[in-house]
């Protein structure tokens, strides 16, 4: 199991995309992860902000080491090892799986991710076969679970978390639906994972635009940092409410 939320460092898992056909040669969610620092920074007393903020553990922000290959047969090899026992050494608390979104110019989270409806190839010309996979006396691996999985994470508490330690004039949002990629590919795979292992879908999906500027990949960088802070102090505030209703039944 992950260390415990409130109790312990926490290690945060973010992952990021190689280029995504030839009109995206960077794809700006490598860029934006591959530099992320190593702890989470703290909040200066000093910013107004920090009076949103909670008590947080020690985060860990451990990024994959190189960008994923936009491909569903390296994706489905690859979820499992971020779940299944240590990864690069850490067990995994929460995971960030970043992708980039075209052009439009604001920033999701998405609440879910799909089953169901894979229907474009990825960068190596591969399908996802569906039909072969779900064959009576095939062993699919995603036999039995929904065609959409939620996230167990506070979605609109980390989006007012989001807002408050990010600049007003970022467009930040959730998104219902993924886009039936590697991106939702990939998010999918991991809840369902999780999932069949009965285990809390600590995960979240982000998507950026695809302006891979250095000044656009530093703003999404600040954001990548804010979100996790989010992440992080949504998960303890819930903790810690839910051990002060237990000692308020109990007294």
């Amino acid at each position: 199991m992950g260390s415990q939320i409130g109790e312990r460092e926490l290690t945060i898992l973010v992952t990021g995309f190689g280029p995504f056909r030839e009109q995206y040669p960077v794809n700006p969610s490598w860029e934006i992860a591959k530099d992320l620092p190593t702890f989470l920074p703290g909040l200066r007393a000093k910013d107004p902000k920090s009076r949103f903020a909670v008590d947080l553990p020690p985060v860990r922000i451990l990024v994959h080491p190189e960008p994923i290959r936009v491909n569903y047969k390296v994706v489905r090899g690859l979820v499992p090892s971020f779940w299944d026992g240590a990864y690069l050494g850490r067990k995994i608390d929460i995971a960030l799986h970043i992708g980039m979104a075209g052009p439009r110019p604001y920033y999701c989270i998405e609440r879910r991710g799909h089953r169901d409806g894979y229907e474009h190839q990825d960068v190596d010309g591969e399908f996802l076969d569906e039909k072969e996979e779900r064959k009576p006396d095939s062993d699919w691996i995603w036999r039995g679970l929904p065609e959409e999985v939620l996230t167990d994470l506070d979605m609109e508490d980390v989006l007012e978390r989001w807002r408050e330690h990010s600049p007003k004039d970022m467009d930040l949002r959730i998104s219902e639906d993924a886009g039936r990629y590697l991106c939702d590919f990939i998010y999918y795979s991991s809840m369902a994972h999780l999932s069949k292992q009965q285990r809390p879908r600590k995960v979240v999906f982000l998507h950026v635009p695809a302006d891979a500027s250095e000044t656009s990949v530093t703003n999404g960088r600040e954001l990548a940092v804010n979100l996790i802070r989010s992440i992080v102090e949504s998960e303890v505030s819930k903790k810690q409410e839910k051990k002060n209703e237990g000692e308020r039944v109990g007294s």
